[in-house]
């Protein structure tokens, strides 16, 4: 297996220290386009099965593993298969940004009720696509959130874009935010993003340092919140899982790999590192 490196010098120098103090480490990832590949119809978007038996092996070794998702939490826990398999008694996955939990220490869920808006928004969607001749878009029903896909359209960007303001007003009318992703738009209740999420984990876990992976702009307030705890003496080491759709975390990532089958090679090379099996 090739030696996967960070390119900055704290992304190394968190490195050594996950190497270093295992159990002091939290392993954090978004859910699809970072464990999951993206696909035309998110209902069959499981995890990829090398990053599962990776994280199943990780499970033992580092002090907490946690998927922070914008899906609602009960859907990946499903997707990811994350409640059959071996080795992740540690595991958290955080739905709806941060909103749903779910803890495989007792097969514990935390569901909310849906914000208020939400309803009026499916009830309005379907003939704002229409009206806009977009009708093929996908209308995924999260629950807390909805979301409208164009990736299935003739022209997936083209519509993405001309969805833009429609979305946001249609929001604002319902009380909601939008958070855009690659080629979706996600209408859900204000006041917690994947950042706000990724600091409560961190200090519910007491984790002195931090890996995140992420994939698109929905993940770019978890990639500022590891950037702060670092200023508060954090190590944070933040990976891009890179695609052709999307780059808005390259920049600011220490590590880009290729996709979630890149992210899966490396959480292997990591297990190896750590029980010694490298080389």
């Amino acid at each position: 297996m090739s030696d996967t490196q960070p390119i900055s010098e704290a992304g190394r120098a968190a490195l050594q220290v996950v190497l270093a103090h295992p159990d002091q480490t939290m392993l954090a990832l978004d859910f699809d386009g970072t464990l999951a590949p993206i696909v035309d119809d998110p209902a069959l978007a499981h995890v990829d099965p090398d990053a599962l038996s990776a994280l199943s092996r990780l499970g033992s070794l580092l002090g907490s593993i946690v998927v922070i998702t914008g899906r609602p939490v009960r859907t990946a826990v499903r997707l990811g298969g994350f409640g059959e398999a071996e080795g992740l008694r540690s595991m958290t996955v955080l739905g709806q940004y941060g909103v749903e939990r779910w803890d495989a220490d007792g097969d514990h869920y935390d569901l909310p009720p849906a914000p208020p808006g939400i309803a009026q928004v499916n009830e309005e969607l379907p003939g704002l696509l229409a009206g806009l001749g977009l009708a093929g878009s996908r209308i995924e029903d999260k629950g807390r959130a909805v979301a409208v896909h164009t990736r299935g359209l003739a022209d997936p960007a083209s519509a993405f874009d001309r969805l833009a303001e429609p979305i946001r007003e249609l929001a604002l009318r319902c009380g909601l935010t939008v958070e855009p992703g690659k080629n979706v738009w996600e209408i859900r209740a204000t006041g917690i993003d994947k950042g706000d999420a990724m600091r409560a984990i961190v200090a519910e876990k007491d984790a002195q340092t931090v890996i995140f992976a992420g994939d698109d702009l929905g993940d770019l307030p978890a990639f500022e919140a590891v950037e702060q705890l670092r200023t508060e003496g954090i190590r944070g080491l933040l990976i891009c899982s890179a695609s052709h759709e999307e780059d808005a975390l390259t920049e600011h990532a220490d590590l880009v790999l290729d996709g979630p089958t890149g992210v899966a090679a490396w959480l292997h090379q990591l297990a190896d590192r750590l029980t010694g099996n490298y080389g």
